[in-house]
């Protein structure tokens, strides 16, 4: 059979067959620890689950506007009024089916083919893989601690080209956790401005943040698309719901591709959503938050004992991006390892990095701390072989 050249460009996620691995093993009784998928393990707070059945029961199974609820796009508004500053028309939003709906219609929107995109290297695979399916040219840009492992308006304003159509950051950033500041992001609209270029912000982790207040793009750079999720820090990963919010000019063309791509976003998921926003789920939310930067805290102590601690703590999400380069170069061996030897999942850096991911380790603190501790113990005495 002959299949579309674009499929060639999207490669597999190497993590999901080491998840598959490491679910055989439990499977053949061996006790494994997950600290692989970037999925905590918390359930969907119950305000919001209780929300979805009431939605079921009053039958809220049909389609909804495509752009979404109108009500769910009010409160998203003044989700962003109440804790960012920003003042958006919630006629600006579009609710998705999660953020990977965002970024579809973001990327089918912004670039073509010939066109290029800067994107930070490591970023989240699937960042570079939806570029790669609208036909754009990726130029990856090698980040590090000197950058705070993003791409900043130095980076863009260096690498930015007389195709270059778009810059796209993450924030905080999978795989490493690390985040831009006010002043930085508005450095980096400023800059992509003066090139009349586009500006996409992934910031799925929003909210989720140790040490440091959460932000958003759209403080300080109305005219940028910004792409969120009920995923992560609202704990609705299998509920499928994301937003995008974009300039008042893009909203007709992205409803337009919405109508074609995906009609709308789950019904009930939205209606569910809605209990998001309530002060009873911001209280739990928050609790969880508190006990992820505890976890983080556990993780990093155990990573110092073992020399392999980043270099800048991670300020959100719920990752730490580890260097190996003195243990292996081969990062997919290095996990396979541990979980064979050790009963431990990680997950390779080749699945985000082009450069230095062989390299590179990601672990996820999504375990509770008394796992995370013996995650560490069985850690230092695979090390303690190599």
């Amino acid at each position: 059979m002959r299949f579309s050249s674009r499929v060639e460009r999207v490669e597999g996620f190497r993590v999901m067959s080491l998840l598959e691995e490491a679910q055989a093993r439990e499977a053949a009784g061996h006790d494994v620890i997950h600290l692989e998928v970037g999925e905590p393990d918390f359930a969907t707070p119950e305000a919001i689950v209780a929300a979805g059945r009431q939605a079921l029961t009053n039958g809220h199974t049909r389609y909804t506007p495509t752009a979404g609820l109108p009500a769910l796009r009010e409160a998203i508004a003044g989700h962003y009024a109440s804790h960012f500053d920003a003042d958006i028309d919630p006629g600006r939003i579009i609710v998705t089916p999660g953020a990977s709906g965002a970024l579809l219609l973001a990327s089918q929107l912004l670039v073509q083919r010939g066109d290029r995109v800067l994107m930070a290297d490591p970023t989240y695979p699937c960042n570079r893989h939806f570029m790669a399916l609208a036909d754009a040219e990726l130029d990856t840009v090698p980040v590090g601690p000197d950058s705070g492992w993003q791409l900043d308006a130095a980076l863009i304003a260096a690498h930015w080209q007389p195709t270059t159509r778009l810059a796209m950051l993450a924030t905080p950033s999978n795989p490493t956790g690390h985040m831009l500041d006010k002043a930085q992001l508005a450095a980096v609209a400023d800059t992509v401005r003066q090139q009349s270029g586009h500006l996409l912000v992934d910031e799925i982790y929003q909210g989720l943040t140790y040490d440091i207040e959460p932000l958003s793009a759209a403080t300080v750079a109305p005219e940028a698309f910004v792409v969120n999720s009920f995923s992560k820090y609202f704990g609705m990963t299998g509920w499928r719901l994301g937003w995008l919010v974009a300039p008042q000019a893009a909203v007709e063309p992205l409803t337009r591709l919405a109508q074609n791509v995906f009609l709308a976003a789950p019904t009930p998921s939205q209606h569910a959503a809605l209990a998001a926003f309530t002060p009873e789920c911001r209280e739990e939310l928050e609790r969880r938050r508190r006990e992820l930067q505890r976890r983080r805290d556990v993780l990093l102590a155990g990573l110092q004992r073992l020399e392999l601690a980043p270099s800048v703590p991670p300020q959100g999400a719920f990752y730490a991006w580890l260097d190996i380069s003195r243990y292996s170069h081969d990062s997919q061996a290095f996990c396979r390892r541990l979980l064979e030897e050790e009963n431990v999942a990680i997950t390779p850096g080749i699945d985000f990095a082009v450069h230095g991911g062989e390299c590179h380790v990601r672990i996820a603190f999504t375990n509770d701390v008394a796992r995370l501790e013996e995650a560490m113990s069985r850690l230092e005495r695979f090390l303690a072989r190599q």
